[in-house]
């Protein structure tokens, strides 16, 4: 019989511009996730400092930033990805990123191609990234408003991806809109959706929660109750997916 494939959802709660506060609460996370035979941890966008856009410049990374020296080494240590969110610099730019640290210690970087109405004030559009391999498997990532534009799925599609991977941050309001996108695109394209959110306030903003994983026929396998810190984990079997939700203080 083969190795289940297992992935999670890190439905972290970020502390404000704090960075070494969320790079401890990350590692968490991982470990958790890795006892539990995770090969890949995704985090909500801006997960590393929050989604706070005051603090954006002054905190953004590059990917070779020392800050990530636990996470990376985490990553190592425990033969796991971890996808995190953070403010990038590029030289006097920053975009919405997500760092992809690799269990070999690359990193790779994904940028937001669409920007949420008023983020534009702060950060330049990216221009995405290459998807990523996790054990075999070939995953595209996307950063919350990428989703809303289909081209974006379609795009991750003719890559050859079977996981579309999104770290976002979504409220009540716009909870089911934005999910029932994520359902759709998994049924129409054939692929797997594994959505990351924010488990507490941030930047203003209240998070619900609820992070997901959708199967390839747009059936919803796992899902948060609410907010609050948790790992959305789901594993495939011979048989299909299964998911579970585990809580962490």
């Amino acid at each position: 019989m083969s190795v289940p494939f297992i992935v999670a959802a890190a439905q972290s709660v970020s502390v404000a511009g704090d960075v070494q506060e969320n790079v401890d609460r990350h590692l968490v996370f991982l470990r958790e996730a890795a006892v539990r035979g995770s090969r890949m941890v995704v985090f909500p966008e801006l997960s590393l400092t929050g989604y706070e856009w005051t603090v954006a410049n002054e905190l953004a990374f590059r990917d070779d930033d020392a800050r990530l020296a636990p996470l990376r080494d985490e990553c190592v240590r425990r033969g796991v990805t971890a996808v995190v969110g953070a403010p990038l610099r590029f030289n006097d730019v920053v975009r919405i990123g997500a760092l992809a640290l690799g269990p070999d210690g690359t990193v790779s970087c994904y940028t937001k191609q669409y920007l949420h109405p008023g983020e534009d004030s702060v950060f330049v559009p990216g221009s995405g990234g290459r998807p990523i391999s996790v054990n075999g498997t070939t995953v595209a990532l996307a950063i919350c408003a990428d989703t809303g534009y289909p081209e974006h799925a379609a795009h991750a599609a003719s890559t050859g991806a079977s996981l579309y991977a999104a770290g976002v941050l979504i409220t009540a309001s716009g909870y089911d809109a934005d999910t029932a996108l994520l359902q759709g695109y998994a049924a129409q394209h054939r692929f797997a959706v594994l959505m990351a959110n924010h488990g507490g306030d941030t930047g203003g903003w209240s998070p619900i929660g609820k992070s997901a994983f959708w199967d390839e026929d747009g059936r919803c396998v796992v899902a948060a109750e609410g907010t609050g810190a948790a790992l959305v984990m789901v594993s495939r079997l011979e048989t299909g997916w299964c998911g579970e939700v585990v809580t962490l203080r």
